[in-house]
């Protein structure tokens, strides 16, 4: 037997202050997303803001139904308009960010596993990865140059 060792490796930034201008826009748009969310049932409002190639950015956000498993989180929402809209751009960097009405979220909410997988299948895809920062309401910043270090052991179509 031997061990496999996984380690990921994450930017973390003090406040929103400290992005560079454009990703600080791009996580604006996710805060304006996210305030747009249907969330009547949790609470728990997501917003997610995605930057194509073409410099198009795609917005989304949690869209929540009494029949839960018929929701949709945002990030999902915001990568299936984008390749619904534009098929054959690829998407460069995603933000996230959360707001609850329940309490105030300061440390940093990543991607569900389900998103995470959906990610992960456009990354393969397009063969490059998707830069994604993710946030609570305030507080730190994280940065992962890919959902690979998310998701480091991903099912993709090789194994179909």
């Amino acid at each position: 037997m031997k061990e496999l060792t996984i380690q990921t490796k994450l930017a973390v930034y003090e406040s929103i202050d400290e992005l560079q201008k454009d990703d600080k826009s791009l996580m604006i748009q996710a805060k304006v997303a996210c305030d747009k969310a249907y969330a009547p049932y949790s609470k728990f409002k997501v917003g997610a803001a995605l930057l194509l190639e073409n410099g198009e950015i795609i917005l989304g956000n949690n869209q929540e139904n009494a029949a839960y498993p018929s929701g949709m989180c945002a990030e999902r929402v915001a990568i299936w308009k984008a390749h619904s809209d534009f098929p054959d751009v690829k998407m460069v960097k995603m933000a996230l960010t959360i707001k609850s009405e329940k309490q105030v979220i300061k440390s940093p909410v990543p991607p569900c596993g389900a998103c995470r997988q959906s990610i992960a299948e456009y990354e393969v895809k397009q063969k490059s990865p998707i830069v994604i920062f993710f946030m609570g309401e305030e507080g730190e910043i994280y940065k992962t140059k890919s959902l690979a270090n998310l998701l480091p052991l991903v099912f993709d179509k090789e194994v179909l």
